[in-house]
């Protein structure tokens, strides 16, 4: 058993994959070839933003994000400690200071009702991450940032297709950026990523910064980065998209199958009523998870642990930790990740359920 069946999914799609990569190939334009802008127009579409920027991975997406809004030295940066490293990390790298907010036990979300105590006269936005494929309380922290004249950059790696009141991730908020790495609902066969807006002026500058700067050939009007996307990822992206509801529609299939099973008998993240989640991962809470894990592993299910160490506990980020954050603390000792992906046989999600429950 995989813990997310890639192969599987290569070749339902093969054929489509294999033509649009030789369309690639067959014009030889690797950089910012047709299937950038294509797939450029087909996301903006799937989420109702103006505009969206392919990028050349999640991470990169952040920092752009970042310089474009106009974030640098000694301004501050709203975040969660419970993600995975990049969030804070390109904070960091644009010259600001990510000030950490709990998160909600339950979700595992950053929790909106800690935020507004943490703005102080330095802090210029918030990064809400939408974690597990699920969206953060994005009409609050709204709400909140425009109380106080903040921009709102929805990390949104994880739940790219997750709707949140009526709204897809990825249209939440000021700026938006996701990931297709492999792994995630929508991903491509390396790195890739897209920054979302629905402002003109952001989406220029964030164009402007994945090439060098560049407004014109040789003409650098910003700093930038080698930030783009490659033509062959977005052919990928494309590929996948034509299937994309088609599979978010089984992941909520097993994820249901597993709460049904797990009901009253294990802990696991909650979705609120008032969103879906693309269930990036389907992650529950365990005490004794190193032994959990092993008799997991003992009985050939494969798992993953998303994340063990929050950011303030990270060598690199310690000195910027601040106020403790026990639920995020917590969090990182009890979660763990199941197989999870559109291709999971009911066979194999039977054997994953019968091995949790006798270990729980």
């Amino acid at each position: 058993m995989q813990f997310i069946d890639l192969q599987a999914q290569y070749l339902t799609l093969k054929q489509d994959v294999d033509r649009r990569i030789q369309t690639v190939l067959d014009h030889g334009r690797y950089i910012l070839g047709p299937e950038v802008a294509e797939m450029e127009a087909a996301l903006a579409a799937y989420t109702g933003a103006r505009h969206c920027v392919a990028v050349a991975s999640g991470t990169d997406a952040l920092l752009i994000a970042l310089l474009a809004a106009g974030i640098g030295p000694g301004d501050e940066v709203i975040t969660t400690p419970f993600t995975f490293v990049a969030t804070a990390e390109m904070i960091v790298l644009a010259g600001a200071t990510p000030v950490f907010v709990d998160i909600e036990a339950d979700t595992c979300l950053i929790d909106a009702t800690r935020i507004e105590e943490k703005i102080t006269p330095r802090t210029k936005a918030i990064m809400p991450v939408s974690l597990y494929g699920q969206v953060a309380d994005m009409e609050e922290i709204n709400a909140i940032a425009a109380r106080h004249g903040l921009v709102v950059i929805e990390d949104a790696a994880q739940s790219f297709g997750a709707e949140y009141r009526g709204l897809r991730s990825c249209n939440l908020s000021s700026i938006a950026c996701t990931s297709f790495f492999p792994s995630k609902p929508l991903g491509c066969y390396g790195d890739g990523g897209a920054l979302f807006t629905d402002n003109d002026e952001i989406a220029r500058i964030a164009r402007q910064i994945r090439v060098h700067g560049d407004e014109s050939r040789y003409h650098h009007v910003r700093l930038g980065v080698a930030g783009r996307m490659d033509s062959i990822q977005c052919a990928v992206v494309l590929a996948k998209l034509g299937i994309f509801d088609n599979e978010l529609a089984a992941r909520q299939s097993i994820a249901a199958r597993y709460a049904d099973a797990f009901a009253g008998r294990v802990e696991t993240i909650r979705v609120k009523q008032d969103r879906t989640s693309v269930h990036a991962q389907y992650t529950i809470c365990v005490d004794r998870r190193d032994a959990f894990q092993k008799a997991l592993g003992d009985r050939g299910v494969p798992t993953v642990v998303h994340y063990p160490v929050p950011i303030t506990a990270q060598p690199a980020y310690a000195h910027l930790a601040g106020a403790p954050c026990p639920a995020s603390d917590r969090a990182s000792t009890r979660v763990i990740s199941l197989p999870m992906s559109p291709y999971l046989s009911g066979a194999d999600q039977d054997k994953v359920i019968e091995a949790v429950l006798a270990a729980a």
